[in-house]
């Protein structure tokens, strides 16, 4: 099944919506789904129905290779940790012990 960029993320009705579990309750995070086909859906957690982003499973792989390799680093609020990727769920962590 093919879906446009810009699709109501609610519209997307058969999908698992997921996001990295250093979000806040306050909604200040970014949720992924994998949808039919490979492709993956990126929406704003603070706006569930609003506009879905849809990127190829390489275009994911290339962007989550560069925050890998800190080429993200220079946007990351950092409080005192640093930015890790866990490489079971893909999802972004602050560890905060890291020199302590």
């Amino acid at each position: 099944m093919q879906f446009n960029n810009g699709i109501p993320a609610d519209q997307l009705v058969s999908v698992a919506w997921r996001k990295s579990t250093a979000s806040n309750p306050s909604g200040s995070c970014v949720e992924v789904a994998e949808l039919a086909g490979g492709a993956i859906a990126v929406r704003n957690s603070r706006h569930p129905s609003g506009p879905a982003l849809i990127y190829t499973r390489a275009e994911i792989t290339a962007f989550l290779t560069g925050v890998k390799n800190g080429e993200f680093d220079d946007l990351y609020l950092n409080l005192g940790g640093t930015v890790s990727l866990l490489p079971i769920c893909h999802l972004w962590w602050v560890n905060d012990t890291v020199g302590q």
